[in-house]
């Protein structure tokens, strides 16, 4: 039986079917896959033969062929541009739950170059706002429940023309229609189907995404993927699948032999979700199921066993969700042969139960990425993630990893730093935040993520800590930062902090400390309520201090966490 290493490099060099070249990209020389597409445009070119024998999404009661969709959405890139005036580089914003009008959207935007802008759906009013402001949206497409939280305030987000409501009638919105925005239903943008693709020139480091991650100083900040780093994660994941196979030929592939039928749970506005799921889907030939609403395990479970599911990626919660739900064993999961989560921290635990809940499955694996490197940038699966529990594994093709200490020094192996990641899946910066990208990415083009970890003997990567003040709850990112800005507005509070605490199926969960301002009075729901009205409800604290005392803080007026979480005493470079 080959070994990884051997199987990896029969596939990526010469001749190899995923063949590893060097090239001057963004004027620095970058590994790259040989043979490529250009542009996300080519995937729906090849996905349109694959004709209407095979589906491509389905939810609820919609179903879309292949076909059938990528014409619609041919039809709705059409509709943007002749009639909307959406041109090359301008940004289109979706704010849904899950649905096939976010499919279609995504698909319609980026093959006319323009720009899909994914906002976090469980964003409150300002922080919605922040997003079309920053990204100069000039459409949105919403359904009517995210929707209602901006609906009276769209005059605020100056460059938005449109909005097309994807469940909803312009009629059910006075407010909204009495401002210069023009309200529009979904469906004026899907009446044209066409196999006439889009022939607007894209080039490879054309932007296609902004996506955003919760910032240091308060603010979030727009990754910008584009179409080099979205197919580079594309062919990626097609080569994790197959070099997985090839080096584990017993357990035969990790999709089965018949089609491959995919549970789509993570947010679309992830990149978990949009990268790594909708696109490789439409590549691959996957067909995608949508849970309609909230997930739910029980819905979960019955959407499986209605269609085959073979596939399940997602995060660490979901999962764990399902296999703790009591009626499990009451739902044939036969069908599912491959369990994938990333995200946030995973269990030995988790792992028996998965074992428990889906007994076919041959394949579970977990894997590291950011926002910032358009999803993977390591994936371990197979018997490496028996053997190797604590690690997320090597990098994929063309992807380098690298440690290195607070002096930008590279480590040796073993030695604990800061994870640098380097390859054509980074993105191209932050939106508008030429200082922001200059800090993350250096001039050798590596990408600081923050992440404390160590690379072994054999190249595979273990993540032990965050540099960064971030907590990751149910594979959402929140910056301590953000909550600590809005708690200190209250005027009953004097200073504030913010920490992660331990949590078996959300990996963390958020706790505030609060020092109450002297002859104030406040509650622990004063302090959620607080939260919860200017940020989404994942940020709010599920735990809260209330203290009289002043917070632990140096002689340079740094909180001091460690404290706070209990890690040790206060170490004397601390007191200076």
């Amino acid at each position: 039986m080959p070994s990884l290493s051997e199987v990896r490099a029969q596939l990526t060099g010469p001749g190899g079917m995923f063949e590893v070249t060097t090239e001057q990209v963004l004027g620095r020389p970058m590994q790259v896959y040989k043979d490529r597409m250009r542009s996300l445009r080519e995937i729906t070119e090849g996905a349109i033969a694959r004709g209407d024998e095979s589906t491509f999404l389905a939810y609820g009661d919609r179903t879309y062929g292949f076909r059938t969709f990528v014409e619609t959405a041919n039809g709705v890139a059409d509709a943007l541009t002749t009639t909307y005036g959406v041109a090359h580089g301008d940004r289109v914003a979706v704010l849904s739950q899950n649905n096939p009008e976010w499919c279609l959207a995504f698909w319609a935007t980026v093959s006319t170059g323009a720009v899909l802008v994914g906002l976090n759906g469980w964003w409150k009013a300002d922080e919605i706002l922040y997003g079309l402001q920053d990204s100069g949206a000039t459409v949105l497409v919403a359904d009517r429940k995210r929707f209602e939280r901006i609906a009276d305030r769209l005059d605020e987000a100056p460059d938005l023309a449109h909005v097309f409501l994807a469940d909803a009638s312009p009629d059910d919105f006075p407010a909204a229609a009495a401002s210069a925005v023009k309200l529009h239903r979904f469906d004026e943008l899907t009446g044209s189907p066409t196999e006439t693709f889009p022939d607007t020139p894209i080039a490879e480091d054309d932007p296609a995404v902004i996506f955003y991650t919760s910032g240091t100083t308060g603010r979030p900040k727009g990754a910008v993927s584009t179409h080099r780093s979205m197919i580079a994660n594309l062919q990626n994941t097609l080569f994790s699948t197959v070099s997985s196979a090839m080096a584990n030929p017993d357990a035969g592939s990790p999709l089965g032999s018949g089609p491959t039928v995919s549970l789509l749970t993570s947010p679309l506005f992830h990149v978990s979700g949009c990268h790594s799921g909708l696109v490789v889907g439409m590549l691959a030939g996957i067909k995608i199921v949508i849970p309609t609403g909230r997930f739910d395990p029980a819905e979960a479970l019955r959407l499986i066993e209605e269609h085959g599911v073979t596939v399940w990626a997602t995060v660490p919660t979901m999962v764990w969700r399902v296999c703790e739900h009591p009626a499990r064993h009451d739902y044939d999961t036969s069908t599912v042969r491959s369990v994938a989560f990333g995200g946030s921290p995973s269990a030995d635990e988790l792992q028996r139960k998965v074992a428990d809940t889906f007994p076919n499955v041959s394949s579970t694996s977990n894997a590291y990425g950011l926002t910032e490197t358009s999803s993977v940038a390591t994936v371990i699966s197979g018997p490496d993630a028996k053997r190797k529990p604590d690690s997320v594994g090597p990098p994929v093709p063309t992807v380098e990893v690298r440690i290195v200490d607070p002096l930008n020094q590279p480590l040796a192996t073993g030695e604990t730093g800061e994870v640098c990641i380097r390859g054509p899946i980074l993105m191209k910066g932050y939106w508008n935040k030429p200082e922001a990208t200059a800090e993350a990415i250096d001039a050798e083009g590596w990408l600081h993520t923050g992440d404390i970890g160590h690379l072994d003997d054999e190249g595979y990567l273990t993540i032990t800590d965050r540099k960064k003040d971030m907590i990751i709850r149910g594979g959402e990112n929140i910056y301590c930062v953000e909550i600590e800005n809005r708690l200190v507005e209250h005027p009953a509070v004097a200073d504030a902090a913010v920490i992660g605490v331990p949590h078996p199926e959300l990996g963390e969960e958020v706790k505030a400390v609060v020092q109450v301002e002297r002859g104030e009075t406040l509650t622990d729901d004063d302090v959620r309520a607080w939260v919860r009205a200017e940020l989404a409800d994942f940020k709010v604290p599920a735990h809260v201090e209330l203290r009289a005392d002043p917070l632990p803080r140096n002689a340079s007026g740094k909180l001091l966490k460690n404290v706070l979480r209990g890690e040790g005493d206060v170490s004397f470079a601390e007191t200076l």
